[in-house]
C-alpha cells in the first residue's frame, strides 16, 4: 500500500514528508527537501522521549507551509496524552520549522526532543531510477549547526541545519533535553539551509541569493497575484474550488532560475519541478485571460536558450526550443543531456503559437518584434530541420540513441505511438497533431509578418507553405472508412491507424477540414474516446489501451483542454461543454486540484475518478486546465478593441460571472447563463458584456 504524502512547495523547491511532517529515506521515493533537482534532506524524524509520533490533524495553511497536530507513540481511547506536539513546517528563504510541545499534566515531565537529519544529496534522476552516489558525503558540527556536505569534482552541495535553542548536535541530527512544569509550554524553531554551490576559494553562494523573499513577503505575493486575477462567482462549486485551487498551484509552481529572475512556471511535482519548454508554452496558453505575467518570462527565457548549433547529446539544432532544463548532478556530469536538452518535436512550432496568441491577448506589439529573430528561427526549423524525410511533414528520431527520448511528441513514453494492433512503428515518426502545430504556427507567423514585420512576402510564403501542408495533411493522415485521423505517419508514410486524442489538437490547430470535423467530433465523444469525465489518451478499441496507462488509456486533464478548446473553435459548443462538465466535475474529487492524469475507467463503472498511481500533483498544465475551460465555456475571443464572450455552459452550470479579465483593452467582464427556452436547454448567451478602464 503506498503511505500517503504531503508537500509544500514555493517554484521548483518542496518539501514532501509522511503525515506527520517527518521524512524517512526509502528507495526510489521522492520524500525529502528538494531544490534545483538536488535532494537537501533525506531524513528528517521527530520523536519524544524516543518515540515516533501519530497524527490527529493538520492545517494545510498555504501552499509554503503546514501545520500538524501530534502526540507520542500510539494514541489510544484509553489513556489520555500527556504531551502534545504542534509542528509548523514552512519554505521561505529556508525551510523552517517551529516544534512546539505542550505538557497537559498536573506534573512536571522531563523531555528530550530529537530530531534525526541526513541528506544523501540525490540527484531527482538517481531517486528516479534508484541509483547510488558517486561522490562523497561529509558531516561536521559547527557553532552549534549541524552541517551536511556533498562533493565531486567541482560540485558542492551542503545543507546547514541549525536551531534558535541550544543543542546537542551529532552526526545524525539534533536533541534537546528540556523539563515542562505543569501546562508549560517549550518552543524552538529549526532552519534548514540548502546551499547550491561552493567555491574553492571560499566564497558561497547560497540558495538565499535565488530566493529573497521571506515568509511575510511570500504570503503578500500571493495576495497580489490572487487581486490581480479575474474574480469568478458561479453557482456550481467545483468550478469555484477548481478555479480556486488552480491560481493557487499556478503561484505555487513558478521559480525564478538561476540565470533569470522573473518567475516562470515549473511542470509537476515529484519529478518535474524544472523547466519544461512544452509545458510552459501549454501552461501560458491555458493562463493568458487570467494571469497574462506569466508569459513573457516564458517567451524571453525560452527564446534565450534557443537552440544555436549542432549537438547530438542534447539533440540541439539552429531554431530549436529546448524541452527541459536541469541543475542536477547528473545533467552537470552530463550523465543527462539536460542542461538544456532539446528532444522535443512541437516546442518550436508552439513557441511562434504562444507569440501571436500573446499579442492578441494583450496587444504587445514591441515583444512581437522583440523576438522576431526567435520566431522566425523556430519557423525555419520547421522546415529546415523538422522534415527530416522532405515531404513537407515534421518527423522526430532521436540523435541521442543513450540517453534521448524515443518519442519527442507531448505522449513522451515509449509506448505511446502505436498501430490499432498494437505493433510501435519504426522511426522516424510524424504525429499528426506536430503537423496541426506547425499549420497554426505558419498561419499565426504570416499575420506577425504582415502586421508587425513589415515583411509581406514572408507572410505571403508562409501562407502558401500552410496552405500546402493541410492539403496534403488532410490526404495522407485521413483514414476514410474510419472517419478520423491516423494518429501519425510512419517512415514509410503508411498511416499508424490508432485512434488516439492527438486528433483533438488538430481541432485546436485549425487543420481539420470543416466537412470532417463532425465525424472527429463524434469520436471524441463517442464511447471508445470519452469515459465519462473525459477523452482517453488511446481508444479502447486499440489492442494496446490500458486504462491506467500513462499515454495509452488515461484521461489527461491538460489534453481534454485543449480538445475542448478545438470543439469550440470548430463550433462544437455542447461537445466542449461536456468535456467542461467532465473534468470540472472530476476535480471535485480531488479537493479542486486535477492531478496530471486519472485513469480511463467508465465512469458508470467507478463512479468517481481514479487518479493514474504515480500522477503527478500539482502539475502545471492541470493546474491551467480549468481556466482555459473556463474560456471555452464562456466563449472568450480577443479583439483588437473588445473582448468577445459567446458563452455555453454545461447543464451543471447555471450561472458564470468571470470578473476584470486582463487584455489589451484594460479589464473586462464576461457573464454566462443557462436557461430553458421553449423546452430547448441549450446554454444561450444573456450577457456580453465587455468593458474598457
Amino acid at each position: 500500500m503506498v503511505e500517503k504524502t504531503l508537500s509544500i512547495l514555493d517554484g521548483n523547491t518542496f518539501l514532501l514528508t509522511d503525515v506527520c511532517g517527518d521524512v524517512t529515506p526509502s528507495p526510489g521515493s521522492p520524500a525529502g527537501l528538494f531544490s534545483f533537482d538536488t535532494r537537501f534532506l533525506s531524513t528528517w524524524v521527530l520523536r519524544v522521549n524516543g518515540e515516533r509520533l501519530s497524527p490527529m490533524s493538520r492545517s494545510d495553511l498555504h501552499f509554503f507551509e503546514t501545520r500538524f497536530f501530534l502526540v507520542p507513540g500510539e494514541p489510544t481511547h484509553y489513556v489520555n496524552a500527556k504531551l502534545s506536539v504542534i509542528r509548523k513546517q514552512t519554505i521561505g528563504i529556508c525551510l523552517v520549522e517551529r516544534i512546539v510541545v505542550l505538557n497537559h499534566d498536573i506534573e512536571p515531565a522531563d523531555v528530550s526532543i530529537r530530531i534525526d537529519a541526513d541528506a544523501d544529496f540525490a540527484d531527482i534522476f538517481e531517486v528516479k531510477e534508484s541509483q547510488p552516489k558517486r561522490g562523497k558525503r561529509s558531516v561536521r558540527q559547527e557553532d552549534g549547526r549541524l552541517c551536511l556536505h556533498y562533493e565531486r569534482a567541482t560540485f558542492y552541495r551542503d545543507t546547514i541545519i541549525s536551531s534558535d535553542r541550544p543543542a546537542k548536535v551529532d552526526d545524525g541530527g539534533m536533541t534537546f533535553d528540556i523539563r515542562l512544569e505543569p501546562h508549560g509550554r517549550w518552543d524552538v524553531e529549526l532552519q534548514v539551509e540548502p546551499i547550491i554551490n561552493r567555491g574553492v576559494g571560499g566564497s558561497v553562494t547560497v540558495w538565499e541569493a535565488y530566493r529573497r523573499r521571506s515568509r511575510p513577503q511570500v504570503r503578500e505575493e500571493l495576495e497580489q497575484w490572487i487581486d490581480n486575477a479575474p474574480r469568478l462567482a458561479c453557482d456550481f462549486e467545483p468550478l469555484a474550488a477548481a478555479y480556486k485551487r488552480s491560481l493557487y498551484d499556478l503561484a505555487a509552481m513558478r521559480y525564478s532560475s538561476l540565470t533569470a529572475t522573473s518567475p516562470i512556471p515549473t511542470a509537476g511535482l515529484p519529478w518535474f519541478m524544472a523547466l519544461f519548454g512544452r509545458d510552459s508554452i501549454f501552461i501560458s496558453l491555458q493562463t493568458l485571460p487570467f494571469v497574462p505575467a506569466l508569459t513573457p518570462p516564458v517567451l524571453g527565457l525560452l527564446g534565450t536558450l534557443q537552440g544555436s548549433t549542432f549537438d547530438d547529446f542534447r539533440e540541439e539544432e539552429p531554431g530549436k526550443i529546448l524541452h527541459e532544463f536541469r541543475y542536477g548532478e547528473s545533467a552537470a556530469f552530463e550523465e543527462q543531456p539536460h542542461t538544456p536538452y532539446y528532444g522535443s518535436a512541437d516546442a518550436s512550432p508552439l513557441f511562434v503559437i504562444l507569440l501571436d496568441e500573446y499579442e492578441r491577448w494583450s496587444g504587445d506589439v514591441e515583444a512581437v518584434r522583440r523576438f522576431e529573430p526567435q520566431a522566425r528561427a523556430a519557423l525555419n526549423w520547421i522546415d529546415e530541420y523538422g522534415d527530416l524525410l522532405g515531404t513537407g511533414y515534421i518527423y522526430y528520431r532521436r540523435r541521442n540513441t543513450r540517453t534521448g527520448l524515443e518519442n519527442q511528441c507531448w505522449k513522451d513514453s515509449w509506448d505511446s505511438i502505436s498501430y490499432r494492433d498494437g505493433r510501435l512503428p519504426a522511426l522516424p515518426r510524424a504525429t499528426c497533431e506536430l503537423q496541426g502545430y506547425a499549420y497554426d504556427a505558419k498561419i499565426r507567423g504570416a499575420r506577425m509578418a504582415r502586421d508587425f514585420w513589415n515583411d509581406p512576402e514572408y507572410a505571403d510564403r508562409l501562407e502558401g507553405e500552410a496552405a500546402q501542408l493541410r492539403e496534403q495533411f488532410n490526404r495522407d493522415f485521413w483514414i476514410e472508412e474510419e472517419g478520423y485521423y491516423a494518429l501519425a505517419l510512419d517512415p514509410e508514410g503508411k498511416r499508424v491507424d490508432a485512434l488516439a486524442s492527438n486528433m483533438g489538437h488538430l481541432l485546436w490547430s485549425g487543420i481539420v477540414e470543416p466537412e470532417r470535423a463532425r465525424r472527429v467530433a463524434d469520436h471524441l465523444l463517442g464511447p471508445s474516446l470519452f469515459s465519462g469525465w473525459g477523452v482517453r489518451t488511446l481508444s479502447t478499441t486499440n489492442l494496446r489501451y490500458n486504462p491506467v496507462g500513462y499515454h495509452v488509456g488515461a484521461v489527461w486533464p491538460f489534453d481534454n483542454s485543449i480538445i475542448a478548446w478545438g470543439l469550440w473553435r470548430y463550433g462544437f459548443r455542447e461537445e466542449a461543454a461536456r468535456i467542461a462538465d467532465g473534468m470540472i466535475t472530476a476535480s471535485g474529487y480531488f479537493d479542486g486540484r486535477l492531478p496530471e492524469a486519472f485513469a480511463g475507467y467508465e465512469r458508470s463503472l467507478t463512479s468517481y475518478p481514479v487518479e493514474y498511481p504515480a500522477a503527478c500533483s500539482p502539475q502545471g498544465w492541470s493546474a491551467g486546465a480549468p481556466l482555459l475551460l473556463l474560456r471555452t465555456m464562456l466563449g472568450l475571443s480577443p479583439y483588437p478593441d473588445h473582448l468577445a464572450v459567446d458563452p455555453y455552459l454545461p447543464p451543471s452550470v447555471g450561472r458564470i460571472e468571470l470578473l476584470d479579465i486582463p487584455g489589451r483593452w484594460g479589464r473586462a467582464d464576461a457573464f454566462g447563463r443557462r436557461r430553458r427556452r421553449d423546452g430547448d436547454q441549450q446554454a444561450v448567451p444573456v450577457a456580453r458584456l465587455t468593458h474598457g478602464e
